[in-house]
């Protein structure tokens, strides 16, 4: 007789770069800082019980950076989790630059900075605030204008080929931008904003599809007006027994085989909430009916 599957597993899993089976809903720490991602979070303890909880739930990858807090999030990854369980992914990022409290929405108060020693010293420090020997996942956080891609690039190379990084990942980049990197190094994952309302990086999806590139969406739950009473979100969300947001997360792991949502939160309830999304199996006509919706 088999175990009964954990809510998280019941999405299945993916084969991170071909060696580390994650399961593919996982778990983003954006949210566990303080108000404007910055500072220490409003209730370090729940913050503490959400990653422990998200583990107990059959979460195995775990998504943050060394901007959340700044440091405040990778902080609390080791607290909480430290020493890590077998076959915990932990996947980090660095490249984004904090200028204090986020107050208005934007990239301008994320300014990139991609010089290699820049790189290379938040590796090293990711490293020690977290722990860790080796970072399982290590992602360009957005590619600097300033910085030509080769250096930027080139550094996460040379700490993989250190033995300091297992993988290397993109976030927030083109089709484009993609092909240019992997042509100095193989790019595992790429992270970029897609939910069911904002599908602007549907290309990338696609070219990540076809050449089994792990797409990790932030924002996955950007649902909206979508989840209001008597919406066709909300109807549907009813006929399963589901919230609308377990339906978009639904949504996303149906769209493609290599989709890994990391939807975040800082409280436990919503977690335990978010993970019921992995039970849903949506047919086909729903799929399309909710494509066609959004």
């Amino acid at each position: 007789m088999h175990a009964e599957l954990l809510p998280a597993q019941r999405a299945g899993t993916f084969g991170l770069g071909g060696d580390l089976r994650v399961s593919r809903l996982g778990f983003g720490t954006m949210q566990l800082p303080g108000p404007g991602v910055w500072g220490p979070p409003r209730d370090h303890n729940e913050a503490i019980r959400v990653l422990r909880r998200a583990v107990e739930l059959g979460v195995n990858f775990i998504d943050t950076a060394d901007s959340y807090g700044p440091y405040v999030a990778e902080e609390l990854i080791a607290e909480a989790l430290h020493p890590y369980p077998e076959g915990l992914v932990i996947a980090t990022k660095a490249g984004l630059t904090r200028f204090g409290p986020i107050t208005r929405p934007g990239p301008a108060q994320w300014p990139p900075v991609g010089r290699p020693e820049y790189l290379r010293q938040e590796a090293e420090m990711s490293l020690r605030r977290m722990k860790l020997d080796r970072i399982d996942l290590f992602q360009l956080h957005r590619i600097d204008p300033k910085v030509p891609l080769e250096d930027q690039i080139g550094e996460l190379k040379k700490l993989h080929d250190e033995g300091k990084v297992a993988h290397i990942g993109l976030s927030g980049v083109s089709v484009s931008q993609l092909e240019a990197a992997s042509d100095i190094t193989a790019i595992i994952s790429v992270q970029n904003l897609f939910n069911l309302t904002d599908r602007a990086a549907e290309p990338v999806l696609d070219y990540c599809t076809g050449h089994g590139i792990a797409f990790i969406p932030f924002r996955p739950l950007a649902t909206g007006a979508l989840a209001v009473p008597g919406s066709p979100l909300a109807a549907l969300a009813e006929k399963h027994h589901a919230t609308p947001a377990q339906l978009a997360l639904a949504w996303l792991l149906k769209r493609s085989p290599v989709m890994l949502p990391i939807p975040g939160t800082s409280s436990v309830h919503h977690l335990e909430d978010n993970m019921r999304g992995a039970g849903i199996k949506l047919t086909d006509d729903e799929f399309e009916e909710l494509s066609a919706i959004a």
